[in-house]
């Protein structure tokens, strides 16, 4: 059961802005009110957080005391007051509210379980996957990809990412780096699943290796991964920026800042808004940002906070962003073969 949070401000807006953001964390809003609202309680409700924020703390004296003499849960005092939606700023203020509530209800984000990897294993039948279009000249396998795919994902990711692969026709002439938000032990069974099927096979990331046609790397949990000038995985020494590793965020910096237009990126089905104050900037050097549609989702707040940046240019199931992903292709390799026989 989620946990429930006490939501206090002389703001309709604030008040609102919270309960999003406790809502994109998994939380229950409890109970949601003015100040004045909560003093008239003759028993106060029932709350494992108190969250509070005030245009002016001096208007309610009373109601520091009456949370302290009437609940023993913590209370966040002072609350940053939420900017507008949509922006860098507003991501940056759910991150720290986030952190903030961590450290007093531990971690907030769910992730897979073993149990349910393991039945997604077992529930997946084969699909047939799209066939390559005859304009799509097989990629060579193990060569340097021209171009790069970051899949990121969360809560419910796994069992989309899976769908998404299994779609794909073999010979697409690009790379995938893979960041999924999952327990470190569990990252054998997340081999063992999106294997299955699919003409795409997934590797762990590897110091020297570089990003090759077919690879699906999957990029470690505890330390930060990033990419050398000459393209090969570096690992570094320091654990990923954040609350959960893989940072998407860092991910689509750090592998952006290698490929530039070349660099795109599909977000999956998660909690949070992981990656939402990266993918506007790879969007502004040319790169595609595609999000994995709400109603296709495990968990949509993850997809949903890319979209709600304006940055996202297609939504898709995982089984329409396969079809869309082979379509880009196609309309790309048509375009070069027309640019070459122009400049023959």
């Amino acid at each position: 059961m989620a946990s429930a949070v006490g939501i206090v401000s002389d703001s309709v807006l604030q008040r609102h802005r919270l309960q999003e953001a406790a809502s994109k964390f998994g939380l229950d809003a409890g109970f949601s009110g003015n100040p004045e609202r909560l003093l008239g309680y003759t028993e106060i409700p029932d709350m494992q957080l108190w969250l509070i924020t005030l245009e002016d703390e001096s208007d309610h004296p009373a109601l520091l005391d009456y949370l302290l003499e009437h609940s023993d849960a913590p209370i966040l005092f002072g609350v940053d007051h939420a900017p507008k939606p949509g922006g860098t700023d507003y991501f940056r203020w759910e991150r720290r509210l986030q952190d903030k509530l961590e450290q007093q209800l531990g971690a907030l984000e769910q992730l897979d379980t073993r149990d349910s990897l393991d039945q997604l294993a077992a529930a997946t039948e084969p699909q047939r996957s799209l066939d390559l279009p005859r304009w799509i000249t097989p990629a060579v396998a193990g060569q340097p990809a021209d171009e790069v795919w970051v899949l990121g994902a969360s809560l419910g990711g796994p069992a989309a990412v899976k769908a998404f692969l299994d779609h794909l026709p073999a010979g697409l002439p690009v790379g995938f780096v893979y960041a999924q938000h999952i327990d470190s032990h569990f990252t054998d069974v997340l081999s063992r699943v999106l294997g299955r099927h699919a003409h795409y096979r997934l590797t762990t990331a590897c110091t020297g290796r570089a990003i090759n046609n077919g690879d699906v790397i999957l990029l470690p949990v505890e330390r930060e991964w990033t990419l050398d000038s000459d393209g090969y995985l570096t690992e570094k020494d320091t654990p990923w920026p954040g609350p959960y590793g893989p940072s998407i965020d860092q991910v689509l910096l750090n592998i952006g800042d290698h490929y530039r237009q070349r660099c795109h990126a599909i977000l999956f089905s998660g909690m949070g808004n992981d990656g939402a104050i990266a993918a506007p900037l790879l969007r502004a050097y040319g790169s595609r940002i595609w999000v994995q549609s709400s109603e296709s989702c495990g968990n949509s707040a993850m997809p949903d906070s890319i979209a709600d940046t304006g940055c996202a240019s297609f939504t898709g199931t995982p089984e329409q962003l396969a079809r869309e992903l082979v379509k880009t292709i196609e309309e790309s390799c048509l375009l070069k073969g027309k640019q070459q026989r122009d400049s023959a």
